[in-house]
């Protein structure tokens, strides 16, 4: 999964797809819109899921304020460009796969609009800018940013080789709240371990929700995920990883001393999480693209029970 976005249809690609061509993007000059679609900036629900974890860690954990919107203004940056890099490293390794799938046929890569010489050189470009963001902040994370960068490069041959590749995209799209929390304090400890398993956890299960829509194509193809291994016993799934999660979240609260308002005020995204348990249908893509979209507010939700807890 690259965290895509809202579906729409798109000329010369099938009618399930997540590619925006009809929006703003197609107010940009030609030989930008190719580069904007490669890096899914139709789509910003994947920037968002990227940032948020690293605001959770600023609403518990930032020393002030001002601090604290300084470094959310650089890490919702970073997640931008970081997440435009995962995509290009994604699409160059999964071009053939994705000429063969519905959703994704239409891509820059697969397409042919942008040739994998011209990816690179773009990839290239887009670390630069994340390199820049990255030495605003202390050493710390520094060291933090450079590990980052294996499980991105290792997520499209995880989908090959494991039923649990959205485990290791977990492990990439949650980095940002260890890193936030080192961004903010200077060090790690429990709190922001809990809060990067929390993450994980949460990744797992709403990646889950969005790999149903190609479970069938990914059939066909060879591609592996969490959807194909638990087919129609993906409720139970979803449930052991948004209790775990919120078990954790509730877990960093208490080691990083959020207030007594904290715990009620976590209540509302929990529910949020167990409504799209319960509105789950596995054969309906669109559905699953829904559930899955609403987890920014989920996200949001979780960073302000943070934020009413230091009240």
């Amino acid at each position: 999964m690259d965290m895509g976005g809202s579906g729409g249809a798109n000329d010369g690609v099938n009618s399930h797809t997540d590619i925006r061509a009809r929006g703003w993007v197609a107010q940009l000059p030609d030989g930008w819109r190719p580069y904007a679609l490669l890096m899914r900036l139709d789509r910003p629900i994947g920037s968002w899921l990227l940032f948020l974890p690293g605001l959770w860690a600023f609403a518990l954990a930032a020393p002030g304020w001002g601090r604290g919107l300084w470094l959310a203004a650089l890490f919702g940056l970073g997640s931008v460009v970081m997440r435009g890099a995962g995509c290009v490293v994604n699409d160059l390794w999964d071009r053939e796969l994705d000429r063969q799938v519905t959703r994704t046929a239409g891509r820059p890569l697969a397409s042919g609009t942008v040739r994998p010489r011209q990816a690179l050189a773009f990839l290239g470009l887009l670390l630069l800018i994340g390199l820049t963001v990255l030495l605003q902040l202390n050493p710390l994370c520094w060291l933090l940013g450079v590990v980052s960068l294996v499980p991105v490069a290792l997520y499209p041959l995880a989908k090959r080789v494991t039923d649990y590749p959205q485990a290791v995209l977990g492990l990439t799209f949650s980095w940002a709240a260890p890193m936030g929390y080192a961004a903010a304090t200077g060090h790690l400890d429990g709190a922001a371990l809990s809060l990067y398993a929390a993450a994980f956890l949460w990744i797992l299960g709403y990646d889950t929700i969005y790999a149903h829509q190609d479970r069938e194509d990914d059939a066909l193809v060879g591609v592996r995920s969490t959807a194909r291994r638990f087919g129609e016993r993906t409720a139970p799934f979803l449930l052991f990883c948004y209790a775990g999660a919120v078990a954790l979240l509730l877990l960093a609260g208490f080691l990083g001393g959020a207030g007594a308002l904290f715990y009620p005020a976590l209540l509302l995204p929990a529910l949020v999480l167990g409504w799209q348990i319960r509105r789950l249908n596995i054969h309906d893509p669109v559905l699953c693209l829904r559930l899955f979209q609403r987890n920014r507010e989920v996200g949001l939700l979780v960073a302000a029970a943070f934020l009413i807890g230091r009240l």
